[in-house]
């Protein structure tokens, strides 16, 4: 089966005080099938940093909703938007 890569924008409810614990919660909160492969931060304004998850996953339907709806539930993440989605 082929993989596919997603960025996804995570946008914080306010100002990431532990930058560190956020990125492995959001390790943990994807489903098993899917590895996270890079954390790229992207400042918005005011000191709030946003976070480019990269995250690999097998080309299935409804992977992608499942990803979303579990980052969705990690702690101090306010909104995630899928940027782009390519086939690896």
């Amino acid at each position: 089966m082929a993989k596919i890569v997603a960025s996804i924008k995570l946008f914080p409810e306010d100002i990431i005080a532990n930058e560190d614990e956020m990125k492995e919660d959001i390790k943990k909160a994807l489903p098993e099938n899917s590895t996270l492969y890079r954390i790229d931060d992207e400042p918005i304004a005011f000191g709030l940093v946003a976070l480019i998850a990269h995250i690999v996953m097998p080309e299935a339907g409804g992977e992608l909703e499942k990803i979303e709806e579990a980052l969705r539930k990690v702690k101090g993440i306010s909104e995630v938007e899928t940027l782009l989605v390519r086939r690896i």
